[in-house]
């Protein structure tokens, strides 16, 4: 009874009740989630929501709530030193382990991911200034992308984490590039190859840390969170070698606003093994020996809607998906998405484009605004 005094004396503070009337109240059916949070912080609390031990009816509203008031803060179980230590003193993210997240969380199916993004199957944030809708908000970021990059007819571009090929897609069909790009998930190749049949676009299962050829330009979208932090420099030295003199990369990241090592418990041992957010200081530190930035471009609280609409994609679709995946899958995956889209509201992480040259360019660089939708 102490544990669970102390939980509902800290949730109080963000104005979320315990088997409380509102839509982010917490809603208990086992008690002993109070104890599992207090044991092994957000791991506990989010095995204990998988469980079905306690249920909210707005998850993204509970979590805006509770990093807003920042109550993450008061709760650091020493179960989870460890945990926090091998991000010190390990390299999670080498050659060897680079391959994990993309068995465990990439090729899940891509009868989810289908079911669950738009159209183009682009799994990174969207771009809402003029959009109302998923399928417009994806739109717009790919144009804003390959006019950021400044991209011309018969340009070769690089694709570093291309998933299924969508900005690669675009790219080709919109603006007359040839592209290649490289994943570590072999459900992503198999399905890339499919839908760019007939597009110059070449999708190669390969670390990036293989690269060896010369591009016009480089991109990469929602793969840095993969890199490292002990991976950071040799990743922004393998794009420099890979960029001509004249070119521009545009590194496409979340991140967050603290200098931390490592990620969240709970999302490495069921979303992204192996993870690790960058703050501004990481991507400076390791791209100042190659690059000038050139624009830093922040649009973090779009993940919110884009982690909605993605929500709403995946519950709709559900009835036809459960025949693959349990009830624990849908309570974790409801997790991840609707714990992130909280957090993204609550400006605990962020979404930043960064786009460099190698040498700076003479008379400055312009960022590109789309004044009407794509």
């Amino acid at each position: 009874m102490r544990n669970q005094a102390y939980i509902e004396q800290l949730l109080a503070q963000a104005d979320i009740h315990v088997n409380g009337q509102r839509a982010w109240d917490m809603q208990v059916h086992n008690h002993r989630v109070f104890n599992a949070t207090l044991a092994r912080g957000n791991l506990g609390l989010g095995e204990s929501y998988m469980d079905g031990a306690w249920d909210c009816a707005q998850l993204d509203a509970f979590f805006y709530r509770l990093l807003q008031a920042q109550l993450d803060q008061n709760i650091a179980p020493l179960s989870l030193l460890w945990h926090h230590l091998k991000a010190r003193l390990f390299n999670l993210q080498s050659l060897q382990r680079a391959w994990h997240v993309g068995q465990q969380h990439y090729d899940l199916g891509n009868d989810l991911y289908r079911a669950m993004l738009d159209e183009r199957m682009v799994y990174t944030c969207g771009y809402w200034q003029h959009a109302d809708n998923l399928a417009d908000a994806q739109r717009d970021k790919l144009e804003l992308v390959c006019r950021k990059l400044e991209l011309k007819p018969g340009m070769r571009v690089l694709d570093i984490g291309c998933g299924w090929g969508s900005f690669m897609h675009y790219a080709a069909t919109h603006y007359g590039v040839r592209c290649v790009g490289v994943t570590v998930s072999q459900a992503q190749v198999e399905l890339g190859r499919q839908t760019c049949a007939g597009l110059p676009i070449e999708f190669r299962l390969q670390d990036y840390r293989t690269l060896n050829e010369r591009y016009d330009a480089v991109v990469s979208l929602g793969m840095f969170e993969h890199v490292g932090q002990k991976n950071y420099a040799n990743f922004m030295r393998v794009v420099a070698n890979c960029l001509e003199g004249d070119g521009l990369f545009l590194l496409h990241t979340i991140g967050r606003n603290r200098d931390t090592r490592g990620t969240d418990a709970w999302i490495h041992r069921y979303i992204f093994p192996n993870g690790e957010l960058p703050c501004l200081a990481h991507i400076d530190n390791a791209s100042r020996a190659h690059f000038c930035c050139e624009d830093i471009h922040n649009f973090g609280a779009d993940y919110d809607p884009t982690l909605m609409a993605w929500h709403t994609n995946f519950e709709h679709h559900w009835p036809q998906l459960a025949h693959h995946y349990d009830t624990r899958f849908y309570r974790m995956w409801r997790y991840y998405l609707l714990s992130c889209a909280g957090a993204f509201r609550a400006r605990r992480l962020q979404l930043w484009q960064h786009v460099f040259s190698k040498a700076g360019r003479q008379g400055g660089y312009q960022r590109p605004h789309l004044t009407t939708p794509a």
